[in-house]
């Protein structure tokens, strides 16, 4: 038994097995701190100590485990679900990359990293990749992730739970490694689930495109990934228009401005009721001239994933059901869309 240190939230537990040591340890919530214990037993329960942070709301749904970058080299992480917007910061999955002891867990920095910049990617689990499951090897190099796509800020007012009765959805999963930035520094890279290929019912290639002001691509439909890897010569603005209605009133907006790249839901209806959220930003080098993007959109939701799943933005969105178009474009100067592809999901 582990008994309430009285704090108003204690909950969350999150067990995982310490092979090194031979023994359990659980991460719990405990309001700005998350508790860590261990266990020889899964019975008995010995406070080891705390990881606090503050300023970032009540933290949620702690999570813990090594990874390993492709040459060996290895680095703990620990996460949780946190509320950052106070302080102009996401309200998804933060993470803090470091080392382990067994009982202690020492960050690297002491601002968390963000696993998603977008709205609605909370509550977040992540899981190992097994290799072998008859042995239970697993691949040191590889996790993945899924979260609940919804935001406290409005959990009971998306339009689903009154149609539908659900309010909101999971995301897809996603498989998430260990890297470094170009500047050096340690991120983790977060992208889709590559089983996801499976479920491509339709490919439809259209090449490199050429965009100067605004392209609307032969398609439609509103389950599907669009990917492209855009560059330009001079400075502009870019991205792609999806869930586009067919007077192109109403589009949920992906792509890169200036020193941002950004998902903007504000053109279509949304849950937010507030209006406070609809584009979320995260950095971009205004001196690049190139951008890779994977769009992923569904009925309800867009999930996009910049530059090989270093900033990854995920949104809830509620477009009319035939607002189904796509569109390229640009302002200021044209750019090229290079291999522009719409992998199109269905139900089979």
């Amino acid at each position: 038994m582990l008994a309430d240190p009285g704090v108003r939230d204690f909950r969350d537990p999150k067990v995982i097995r310490d092979a090194e040591r031979g023994r359990w340890v659980q991460l719990l919530a405990e309001n700005d701190k998350i508790g860590i214990y261990t266990s020889p037993d899964l019975k008995a329960w010995t406070f080891a100590s705390g990881f606090v942070r503050g300023g970032i709301g009540v933290l949620e749904c702690p999570d813990l485990f090594r990874i390993e970058m492709a040459d060996g080299e290895a680095r703990w992480v620990l996460g949780v679900s946190a509320n950052g917007k106070a302080s102009g910061l996401p309200n998804t999955y933060a993470s803090w990359i470091g080392d382990f002891d067994g009982a202690t867990f020492t960050a690297e920095t002491e601002q968390p990293r963000w696993l998603d910049h977008g709205f609605d990617w909370y509550g977040a689990v992540t899981f190992e990749r097994h290799t072998d499951l008859a042995t239970g090897a697993v691949d040191p190099a590889t996790r993945y992730a899924i979260a609940w796509m919804n935001n406290w800020d409005y959990p009971h007012t998306t339009p689903t739970l009154e149609a539908d009765g659900f309010n909101g959805t999971d995301s897809l999963v996603r498989e998430i490694t260990l890297g470094r930035e170009a500047s050096g520094e340690w991120a983790l890279f977060s992208r889709p689930l590559a089983a996801l290929a499976d479920r491509v019912t339709r490919t439809v290639r259209m090449g490199d495109v050429v965009v100067d002001g605004l392209l609307v691509l032969e398609y439609t439909g509103v389950a599907y990934e669009l990917a492209t890897t855009a560059r330009w010569d001079a400075p502009t603005t870019l991205g792609a228009q999806v869930r586009r209605s067919a007077d192109g009133a109403r589009h949920v907006d992906v792509g890169v401005h200036g020193d941002y790249s950004f998902l903007d839901r504000g053109g279509v209806p949304g849950p937010d009721a507030s209006g406070a959220w609809q584009e979320s930003r995260t950095p971009f080098d205004p001196a690049r001239r190139e951008v890779s993007l994977r769009v992923f959109v569904d009925r309800v939701s867009v999930e996009v994933f910049f530059d090989d799943g270093l900033h990854a933005h995920s949104h809830l969105a509620f477009p009319e059901p035939d607002d189904a178009g796509i569109a390229l474009f640009t302002v200021g100067a044209a750019a090229t869309f290079g291999d522009v592809v719409i992998h199109e999901f269905g139900l089979a």
